[in-house]
C-alpha cells in the first residue's frame, strides 16, 4: 500500500440553476454517476453533502459546483473519469456548464487516510492557476508521481481533465 493517495477537485460553472429544466439531465445523472465512483476500483472517498452529492456546497460561488474525491492513484482515476460510463456526462458537459478560462480541475497527492477540506482544495486550485503544474497541483496532462518516489520525467497524458 502507498503512503500517498491522490486527491482531485473539479469545479464548474452552471449554465443555469440546477432546478432548471435545462440542467435536469445532469440531476438525473448524479446519483448513477456518484454510485459508480463509489463502485470502482481504486476509489476511497468523495465530498458530499446531506443530500448525498455536493450540489449544495458552493465555495467558489452560486452557480459554481464542486467534485472533489480521493483515489489510490492516477491510474485509478483515469480509469473511472476517461473510461466508464462517466465519459457519456463528460461528453455533454457544454449543456450544463460555461466553458472555464482558468483552470478547472486540480490533482494533489494526500498522505494515505487524510481527507482533504474544501478550503485545501482551493488552495491547490490556486495554485495551479498562478505556477502552473507542480508536485503540489497538477493536472492529468502533466503529472507528478508521489513525493518520495526515485525522480522521474513528468508524465504527459493525453487525457484532458474531468472537469475540462
Amino acid at each position: 500500500m502507498s503512503d500517498f493517495q491522490l486527491a482531485q477537485l473539479n469545479i464548474a460553472t452552471m449554465k443555469a440553476p440546477l432546478e432548471s429544466p435545462s440542467m435536469a439531465d445532469f440531476v438525473a445523472n448524479l446519483d448513477r454517476i456518484n454510485a459508480l465512483a463509489e463502485a470502482s476500483p481504486g476509489f476511497l472517498w468523495r465530498l458530499r453533502d446531506e443530500d448525498g452529492d455536493a450540489t449544495a456546497i458552493r465555495p467558489f460561488g452560486e452557480q459554481i459546483l464542486v467534485n472533489m474525491s480521493v483515489w489510490r492513484d492516477a491510474g485509478a482515476l483515469s480509469d473511472y473519469a476517461f473510461r466508464s460510463d462517466h465519459v457519456e456526462i463528460m461528453r455533454r458537459r457544454r449543456e450544463w456548464f460555461e466553458n472555464m478560462a482558468e483552470a478547472s480541475a486540480v490533482l494533489w497527492w494526500v498522505p494515505a487516510g487524510h481527507l482533504p477540506t474544501v478550503v485545501e482544495a482551493a488552495e491547490r486550485l490556486a495554485m495551479l492557476r498562478e505556477l502552473g503544474p507542480t508536485p503540489l497541483a497538477f493536472t492529468f496532462r502533466v503529472a507528478f508521481p508521489p513525493p518520495g518516489m526515485a525522480p522521474q520525467a513528468r508524465v504527459e497524458s493525453e487525457d484532458a481533465c474531468p472537469a475540462g
